[in-house]
């Protein structure tokens, strides 16, 4: 990959590394932004956001209904999408919108970042990645159009490596289709 279009800390293409790093490093982040802004980090959204991070593919809002009650005290939906609202609009977390799910964010975004989602339709694993070659002619693009982007965000759809190394079993690729 060149460095216009480098992974960031959150690619776990490999899926080989201890997730408590994912968890605490989102956790660290997420306490320092509200503290930094004022926000207050809630038992609901610390939980909601440890269940994002040590997730590397997005969940659902009733997917993370169910992690959570399974340690037996089951959030109501409504608690959770408030939840997920919140992460979202301090930049804890992103919708995938393909998916109707969402991530922990790995990393802090400035204001005309674009976001690039790799997703494995294979796996679910979805890697946020960085490309400033992107984000410089997507701002050209939107400019020369007059056009104010509200969430520059790209998902693209494909096969992770692991994935793509691994042999296809009969009758996947008719599911994924």
């Amino acid at each position: 990959m060149n460095a216009s279009a480098r992974p960031e800390s959150r690619d776990h293409g490999a899926h080989d590394h201890d997730h408590s790093t994912c968890v605490s490093d989102a956790l660290a982040r997420a306490q320092a932004c509200c503290e930094e802004r004022g926000a207050r980090l809630t038992p609901l959204r610390r939980r909601v956001l440890e269940a994002l991070a040590d997730s590397h593919a997005p969940l659902g809002a009733y997917d993370l209904v169910e992690r959570l009650g399974a340690s037996g005290d089951r959030p109501a939906p409504m608690s959770v999408y408030r939840a997920l609202d919140f992460l979202v609009a301090e930049g804890l977390a992103h919708r995938i919108e393909s998916r109707n799910a969402y991530m922990a964010c790995g990393r802090a975004h400035g204001r005309d970042d674009v976001i690039v989602f790799l997703i494995c339709e294979r796996c679910g694993l979805t890697s946020e990645v960085a490309s400033h070659a992107i984000g410089r002619d997507l701002a050209w693009a939107t400019r020369a159009a007059g056009f104010t982007p509200r969430t520059p965000v790209i998902e693209i759809a494909g096969t992770c490596a692991r994935c793509e190394a691994a042999p296809v079993r009969q009758g996947a690729s008719a599911a994924a289709g």
